[in-house]
């Protein structure tokens, strides 16, 4: 008769043997659709197949518009172009010959709960995919980046990205791409860029090149607004700290001292709540103020700007 022992030891190790076979399984199934992006100096970085033809990576990984490479399972590098790229959400999007490559089953990043197994897979050869594991450290709302991308779930994982891991898929226990890798918004901490937040900018990006945001060029920081404002909301406001010369803003008559009150109808007690205004907004758009100056209730129309790639401030 066996012992109970060994029974256990046995059926540990057949548990732990499906385990092993199921995460070869899926390295290998996605991994089909995982390139290699050579578009910078030294170390190349992910992307992933989104649909034939089509490839998204991190943004911040494309240091050139010219010359890029992609490395496809099975076929070697290929010649790539450069459709577009949001810095908001570090997204690009690159077209390449369209090979026979089926995208990945896409799943959702609103299934992932801490604690949850995670693999995440990068490219650096052609016969084989690299794969790194861990967990899901944290989940949240959705979240807006300091470059004013929208995000419509926070993933962080229990770790910071191996160099090369950008732009790669993050997959869960079912073999289903939830997110895009990326190392550019969370110190030390890799987060994932969910792949609804991933179809919407790609689909901008493929329509226009790049994707547009409001902007009125102004630096803002909590204040209290003075006594007898005249304002219907006395709970908060922002204090107009700095004003881009010949921007939007200066040019509907906004000027450093200014409180501003609300915009277009909702309340701004913090630069969050002005670049969710403006995340709603396209260029040319005409946009209502309402600004307290030496205590005086003003209204001023703003037509809005595009924000430039790399400016954070409203």
């Amino acid at each position: 008769m066996r012992s109970p022992r060994v029974t256990a030891t046995k059926a540990s190790l057949n548990a732990l043997q499906a385990i092993s076979d199921q995460v070869a399984n899926i390295a290998e199934r996605v991994g089909e659709t995982v390139v290699g992006v050579h578009a910078r100096r030294r170390i190349p970085s992910s992307g992933i197949v989104w649909a034939r033809g089509v490839v998204v990576t991190s943004a911040h990984t494309i240091r050139r518009e010219e010359g890029i490479r992609v490395l496809l399972a099975g076929r070697g590098w290929v010649d790539a172009s450069l459709v577009g790229r949001d810095a908001g959400t570090d997204l690009a999007v690159l077209r390449v010959p369209e090979a026979a490559i089926a995208p990945a089953e896409r799943g959702d990043a609103g299934s992932l709960r801490v604690g949850h197994f995670a693999l995440a897979l990068a490219r650096f050869a052609e016969s084989q995919v690299s794969l790194d594991y861990g967990l899901v450290a944290a989940v949240g709302p959705a979240w807006r980046t300091w470059q004013g991308g929208e995000i419509e779930r926070l993933v962080a994982l229990d770790g910071g990205l191996r160099p090369g891991y950008s732009g790669g898929p993050l997959v869960d226990a079912r073999g289903q791409i939830v997110g895009l890798c990326t190392s550019a918004f969370i110190r030390r901490s890799g987060t994932i860029i969910p792949v609804g937040t991933v179809g919407r900018i790609t689909e901008e990006l493929l329509s226009h090149g790049r994707v547009f945001r409001g902007y009125l060029g102004l630096g803002l920081q909590p204040a209290e607004l003075p006594a007898g404002a005249g304002a219907a909301d006395s709970s908060g406001a922002l204090l107009v700290a700095a004003v881009q010369a010949g921007g939007p803003a200066e040019q509907g008559g906004v000027i450093v001292g200014d409180i501003l009150v609300s915009l277009d109808g909702r309340p701004c007690r913090a630069a969050e709540d002005v670049l969710a205004v403006l995340g709603r907004t396209r260029p040319e758009q005409v946009l209502e103020a309402v600004l307290v100056r030496g205590g005086n209730r003003r209204e001023v129309t703003l037509v809005v700007g595009e924000r430039p790639q790399r400016q954070s401030c409203p």
